[in-house]
This record gives C-alpha cells, sequence and structure tokens, in this order.
C-alpha cells in the first residue's frame, strides 16, 4: 500500500564539487526551502557529505549520504547517483582517489589545450576556484570568466569548452559494471541519473538499463527538472518492467539557476518502489 513521502531532494551539489554553496549553506538553504529529506550528491566526492556529518549541522534535516559517480557505457558518459552509501567505504575511497587522478589530468589537458589558443594558463586559477582536486570545466569556465577571456561561463562553453570544441578533453572513465559495484560495496543504492540527458534513444536507453541492471543497479531518477511528463511516463514504465526503484532531485547547483531551485522537480508523493522507502 502507497504512503506519502517527506518533502525530499535526493540530488544537488555544493562547492565540493561544482556546486557554488557550501555544504553547511546548501544544508541551511534545503532547511528554508522546508526540505525534509535531503541527499547531497556532489560529483566523484563524499567532501561536502563527510562536512555535514561531521558538522553536527545535519540533525536539523534527514541527511542521505550519497555522490554521484562518472562512469561510461558503450563509450559514453554515464552519471550514476549513490544514495545511503558508507562515505567512508575503503573501496569508495579507492575508487574516488583514481577518478580524482582523472579529472587532474583532464584538467591539466584542457587548459593545455586553451594556452596553444594564446589563451592565459588557467590551470592553477581554476584549481583554487575548484578548492579541490575535482576539478572541471565548470571551474574552468569560472576561471576564464575572471581572467576577462570571456565574458560569461555560457560564452566559454560555447567558444572553448562545449562538445567538440578545443577545451572538450574525453578521460577514460570506469566501467558502469565497475561503479555499480563501487556503489553496491559501500552498502549504496545505485541509480541511473537524470536518465533522458545522455541524448539516446528510448531504445537505446533500455539497452543501457538492460546493462545496468544485469550489473547489479537498483534504480533510476525519473522526477528532475527537464524531464516531460511523456518521458516520466515511459521512464515509470521501464522502472516497473525491470523492478527497478525510483527517485528524483533538483539537481541543484546555485541559487543563480532558478529552474533547479532545491526541492524544484516534479516529486513523485506516493510510490511503494520510491528509494526513499528504502533508506
Amino acid at each position: 500500500m502507497s504512503r506519502p513521502l517527506p518533502r525530499y531532494d535526493l540530488h544537488c551539489h555544493s562547492s565540493a564539487s561544482d556546486g557554488t554553496l557550501l555544504p553547511e549553506e546548501l544544508l541551511e538553504r534545503a532547511v528554508e526551502k522546508e526540505i525534509d529529506v535531503l541527499a547531497l550528491t556532489d560529483h566523484d566526492t563524499v567532501a561536502g557529505v563527510l562536512s555535514l556529518q561531521r558538522s553536527g549541522l545535519s540533525k536539523q534535516l534527514k541527511l542521505i549520504s550519497g555522490v554521484e559517480l562518472t562512469c561510461q557505457w558503450e563509450g559514453r558518459v554515464v552519471h550514476l547517483l549513490g544514495l545511503g552509501i558508507d562515505p567512508e567505504s575503503v573501496s569508495l575511497q579507492e575508487y574516488l582517489t583514481g577518478v580524482r587522478q582523472l579529472r587532474v589530468e583532464r584538467g591539466q589537458k584542457i587548459t593545455q589545450r586553451l594556452r596553444k589558443l594564446q589563451l592565459p594558463d588557467l590551470h592553477d586559477q581554476a584549481r583554487d576556484i575548484a578548492g579541490s582536486d575535482v576539478l572541471g570545466r565548470p571551474h574552468i569556465a569560472k576561471a576564464m570568466v575572471a581572467s576577462g577571456v570571456v565574458g560569461s561561463e555560457q560564452e566559454a562553453f560555447k567558444r572553448y569548452l562545449g562538445a567538440g570544441k578545443s577545451g572538450d578533453v574525453k578521460a577514460v572513465w570506469p566501467e558502469l559494471e565497475t561503479t555499480v559495484a563501487v556503489v553496491t560495496e559501500a552498502k549504496g543504492f545505485a541509480l541511473v541519473a537524470h536518465p533522458t540527458k545522455y541524448k539516446m534513444t528510448f531504445s537505446k536507453l533500455r539497452r543501457l538499463l538492460h546493462d545496468f541492471v544485469i550489473a547489479g543497479g537498483h534504480g533510476i531518477e525519473v522526477a528532475y527538472p527537464g524531464v516531460t511528463s511523456e518521458q516520466q511516463k515511459h521512464l515509470l514504465r521501464i522502472a516497473e518492467q525491470y523492478d527497478l526503484m525510483v527517485s528524483g532531485g533538483s539537481d541543484f547547483h546555485s541559487p543563480s539557476y532558478t529552474w533547479t531551485e532545491l526541492g524544484r522537480f516534479p516529486q513523485l508523493m506516493n510510490t511503494d518502489n520510491h528509494v526513499l522507502c528504502h533508506l
């Protein structure tokens, strides 16, 4: 029998990865937005989650330990959410160390390519903006704006960092099966994040989810900004077909991105297979 769920957001980012708010500021904003259950899912790091757990501030709501892991399937980048993980899991920490090194090397390659275009060396500035080893293109875009190379982060991606541009450096991310196994070893649930954002046909998406299930995956995100009602119906049918749990979240990064504000997504309030029923 289905039961109503609390107000939740199971996908958001802090300054520990590519968000703009400190983990503590993010939690405070979640409380202001009357979020009862929050999962902090920074890209390839659990530093923010650990910071909140150790601060004691998480007592203001139910905090779910989470992470968004970058992996690949058939050569395409896919993001998996790990929810309810043990952030201090040895296997997870080893995995994250390897991914951080990949990101460091990728950041160096991107800035090297930009230097060949007669742009200034932005690596150290981007690393300082990142504040951690989880250096990504958004940090390089911010460094480009700060240095006056471009007028906005959008321009940075349009001219230099977006798909097919000079700064579009591919990394050899871990395979999907490896990533699912790491989440499982960390006692968490692995879910495919925002599945309609990978520019796949639904036929290809079904293949991805078929392989994901075989690998031991647990669920899919079906409620998030930008998903249409028709897409959501398809995702819910797939979830039922494969007996997958479902989840939802805003993918919050910054207060300036109002379309991905905390709690701003089509919430699933009554469903027995929601991941919240298992956390």
